[in-house]
């Protein structure tokens, strides 16, 4: 039972990330936690967010490098979609 209550809140979890995060949101890179993260102040767009909750981002620089929710910073600069 605990393990089925942890997998629901994790599927939960994941379901808000996608909320507050759609395809198409614009952010900013205020820091990361990798060797090859994007430099503070890179701008990309979200392109999906994966079953783990991961934030995957085309950023400018050519990079496909994802965020961690929690782990990596960074914030909301606006969105492509109109």
């Amino acid at each position: 039972m605990m393990r089925s209550a942890a997998l629901n809140k994790s599927k939960k979890w994941v379901e808000l990330i996608r909320t507050c995060y759609p395809t198409g949101t614009r952010i900013e890179c205020d820091g990361m936690e990798d060797a090859q993260a994007v430099r503070p102040g890179t701008r990309g767009t979200i392109t999906y967010v994966d079953d783990a909750g991961q934030i995957h981002v085309a950023w400018e620089t050519g990079s496909s490098l994802a965020l961690v929710p929690g782990i990596d910073h960074f914030h909301c600069v606006g969105s492509e979609k109109k």
